[in-house]
């Protein structure tokens, strides 16, 4: 029997040198538990051999209905108050918690607890980095979804159409296809407006001669996939044609060099360089991508041309998105979501790469 996410977690208690973990973290407590408790409506303990919900009574219904072998509730009316009655009740000394707290968490903390506080830098995060094959098994749906919902968007591009309009479009069709959420706000970017990597949605129309930018994530059963597509409407200026064939090459580029054990700078360099070369370095301002799962921002962080440090592991899932943003013309980026395993690597995003034109 394969030990539970909890279990994994009680396991290094000791070697961590703590009797408890205290985990405030919405998605973490989801991640341990598979109960979604709000931010800020209580936390998960975790001892030796209990892990410990303490809430209110607006989860006393969710709770009687939550099927757990490991977890046990209590109902709180102040619940850090709780918590040291309980450590005092467990002889917890020593109580490790997650470095991601408020001040003003900390604060109360230090002031009622009498058990040492211990912090713990991304704890919980670093075994989220390493997917099981449900959780595979549920990107690969969301990114279905993505792929699906893309090519539902190229029917509605014409000139004359609003970003934010397509945007909203977009926005509905995925949820009525099984999204619950966008995990950040959609990216629908045309025209001088792709130069910017991190626009948003706004009134500009789409125009004939435009590229233009799609950028968005949506979670399917708790997991977001992450996907950009570049698309022209019309004919568009032969630079940014250029411009997508150099970043279209440095995306599989990069893809080719997926493998456990390799170095975020490696990877980085293999797209980078090609930029670099083709004379747009200074156009590619942004890392190379990032880990996704439970948060479209997971471990690693972010790779690009320092991260030395990240090494890629069995059953990672990151994006690679190489971009070039010209500014005054436009912009390109393009993005996959990728499986790394002993095996080799899977591409989870299945939209087509090849420039698209729509409008003509």
């Amino acid at each position: 029997m394969m030990a539970t996410r909890i279990q994994r977690l009680q396991q290094r208690l000791p070697k961590l040198y703590v009797d408890a973990f205290l985990v405030t973290n919405q998605t973490n407590i989801y991640y341990l538990t598979g109960f979604n408790l709000l931010q800020g409506d209580g936390f998960l303990l975790i001892t030796g051999d209990q892990a410990i919900i303490v809430t209110d009574a607006r989860y006393q219904l969710a709770l009687e209905e939550f099927d757990s072998d490991e977890v046990v509730a209590t109902i709180s009316q102040d619940y850090y108050r709780d918590l040291e009655r309980i450590c005092q009740a467990m002889k917890i000394d020593v109580l490790g918690y997650e470095t991601t707290i408020s001040y003003q968490l900390y604060d109360l903390l230090d002031e009622i607890m009498t058990a040492d506080l211990v912090p713990f830098d991304r704890l919980v995060e670093k075994m989220r980095m390493i997917k099981d094959s449900t959780e595979v098994a549920k990107l690969q749906r969301a990114a279905d979804l993505h792929t699906a919902g893309f090519r539902y968007l190229l029917d509605q591009v014409r000139p004359g159409v609003s970003e934010r309009h397509l945007a909203n479009l977009l926005d509905y069709w995925m949820k009525e296809h099984g999204a619950s959420a966008a995990s950040f706000p959609t990216i629908v970017a045309s025209g001088v407006n792709a130069a910017k990597p991190h626009a948003t949605a706004s009134e500009k129309l789409v125009e004939d001669g435009d590229i233009l930018t799609l950028d968005f994530g949506y979670f399917v059963d708790g997991y977001t996939a992450d996907m950009t597509r570049t698309i022209a409407v019309g004919s568009i200026d032969p630079e940014l044609r250029d411009a997508y064939e150099i970043v279209n090459t440095a995306r599989q580029a990069v893809i080719d060099q997926v493998r456990v054990g390799v170095r975020g700078d490696q990877l980085d360099a293999a797209g980078r360089q090609l930029i670099e070369e083709a004379g747009y370095g200074d156009e590619f301002n942004h890392g190379m991508g990032h880990g996704i799962g439970l948060s479209v921002h997971e471990l690693p962080a972010s790779y690009g041309p320092g991260a030395s440090q990240v090494k890629l592991v069995n059953n990672e899932v990151i994006t690679v998105e190489p971009g070039i943003y010209i500014p005054e013309i436009g912009g390109v980026r393009i993005e996959d979501d990728v499986v790394v395993t002993h095996g080799g690597l899977r591409v989870l995003t299945t939209a087509p790469t090849e420039l698209i034109i729509v409008g003509d």
